[in-house]
């Protein structure tokens, strides 16, 4: 393996921790990086962790710790996965994170019922780190143009894509250990 496949291996392996550490990031000098390569405009992607941010600090104002929630957003198109008590509660969920500036469409998928166990979120990790880790060593397309997030065993693709490269994710995601269902997000652009 080339020091640069180790060295984008090591990141892939790493992204899990740094999830919503966008300071560390552009402490690091990574956020340059990222964004060069990146399809999203700069102030798009700068657009995306501040609606992270805030769809994540609204909806925990009201909610706190009765639910579980991950908030992703990608080209200002918000994915909403995690737990909730009921349907109630799950579609005002919906309706904060619509309600954040700038958020263009809420993909809700956010199960009713109770949370899920913190091995069950490590898991989730762990499945999300394979399958980045698979997109680098298969190197169909550039990795970063697909997010990956994983919830409860479902892996959720989104991005700017062509539909080859959009396939090619979700042929990848759904042979990957672990991975119970593929749910594509995407945004064609071909």
């Amino acid at each position: 393996m080339t020091k640069r496949e180790l060295l984008l291996v090591s990141l892939v392996l790493l992204t899990p921790a740094l999830h919503g550490c966008f300071p560390a990031i552009v402490a690091g000098g990574g956020a340059a990086v990222l964004m060069a390569e990146d399809r999203r405009s700069s102030g798009t992607y700068i657009d995306d962790q501040s609606i992270e941010l805030k769809a994540s600090r609204r909806i925990s104002e009201r909610y706190d710790d009765k639910i579980h929630l991950d908030v992703t957003s990608f080209n200002r198109f918000v994915l909403l996965v995690g737990e909730a008590p009921d349907q109630a509660t799950k579609d005002d969920i919906g309706v904060l994170a619509l309600g954040v500036e700038n958020v263009r469409n809420v993909q809700n998928e956010i199960f009713i019922g109770p949370n899920t166990s913190g091995s069950t979120h490590a898991n989730d990790a762990y499945i999300t780190s394979k399958v980045k880790a698979r997109f680098v060593s298969e190197n169909k397309f550039q990795p970063n143009h697909v997010k990956v997030v994983t919830e409860n065993g479902v892996v959720y693709l989104m991005g700017l894509v062509k539909h080859k490269e959009g396939d090619d994710a979700a042929d990848i995601a759904s042979s990957t250990g672990g991975a119970q269902r593929v749910v594509k997000v995407f945004e064609y652009i071909d």
